[in-house]
């Protein structure tokens, strides 16, 4: 038998390294895009004696009229018993996307009510760019405003005539919650001025609701006493490597508070993988696409 040359070897280990990774992104694309899950999480971010409550974390649905799959999911996640539901942007993932969204929304009745905040793809439609622009830092507004718009009055409107607040540089109270929200920080629409809590009645819970998770707009939050704050935005990454994690955030939040629960000061933070991706991008790996259930108890 001869010997395998340095040459052919090389040549092996390239076609072997090829063929995984076709085979990863065929996984990504065709298997873990659409595998969507439900989260649940426990948040002792209440004071002691207060009654605990639930809250449904939606976010990033990024919703086309061919995402039929997705869809369904919101369908399913609608008759989840919650208190609370609270949609952290990017509902939109092109302009035709409008009707499934509001649609979809528009069977969700939580006990208490429900709120969203805007994103920058509510705003503007998707296009294709090159990935490896991640890498460099978050995506720029120029590029956004290469970009065609999106319906994002249509949605404001649609979702309000379904019962839904728009926080978006508002706030609000839905029974004993106190909510305030900021427009997207990535696209520079957010009002930090918002997370000042007005005078009343005391709330069961504050909740400080923005897309992006910058960390300006979580710092005002946190520092006025919203002590659960719910973003979006990063997709978790949606590239994560085993032992590594998440590979970009898309703003300037720690790789490490890219998906899921942590302290952000003395409040808590929530950042969800979301449930879609770009259409331009319609890929995820080691990160499947979910929504979140947090059980919001008292503190110890």
């Amino acid at each position: 038998m001869p010997l395998t040359t340095p040459a052919r070897a090389a040549g092996l280990l390239s076609a072997g390294v090829a063929a995984a990774g076709a085979a990863c992104v065929a996984y990504g694309v065709l298997v873990e895009r659409d595998w969507y899950r439900l989260r649940r999480e426990t948040v002792p971010a209440l004071e002691p004696g207060r009654s605990p409550l639930t809250v449904l974390h939606l976010s990033d649905l990024h919703l086309t009229v061919a995402d039929g799959r997705r869809v369904e999911f919101l369908r399913r996640l609608a008759d989840e018993p919650a208190d609370l539901v609270v949609l952290t942007g990017d509902m939109l993932g092109e302009p035709e996307g409008l009707g499934p969204a509001l649609d979809a929304l528009g069977r969700f009745r939580p006990a208490l009510g429900a709120c969203a905040v805007l994103g920058s793809n509510d705003y503007w439609a998707p296009r294709f760019h090159n990935w490896l622009g991640y890498f460099r830092g978050p995506s720029t507004r120029r590029r956004r405003r290469l970009s065609g718009r999106n319906p994002w009055r249509e949605l404001v409107a649609g979702l309000e005539e379904l019962g839904w607040v728009v926080l978006s540089n508002r706030r609000g109270r839905l029974g004993d919650v106190e909510l305030a929200g900021m427009d997207d920080p990535h696209i520079r629409r957010d009002d930090p001025r918002v997370a000042v809590p007005p005078g009343g009645e005391p709330a069961r819970l504050r909740v400080g609701v923005v897309h992006s998770p910058y960390r300006r707009s979580l710092d005002a939050f946190e520092r006025n006493g919203y002590t659960l704050l719910l973003a979006g935005h990063t997709h978790g990454g949606q590239v994560r490597l085993p032992g590594v994690g998440a590979l970009v955030t898309n703003c300037d939040l720690p790789r490490a508070r890219v998906r899921g629960l942590s302290r952000w000061g003395a409040s808590w933070l929530h950042v969800s993988a979301g449930l879609g991706t770009s259409k331009y991008a319609p890929f995820r790996f080691a990160c499947r696409p979910e929504a979140s259930l947090l059980e919001v108890v008292p503190r110890q």
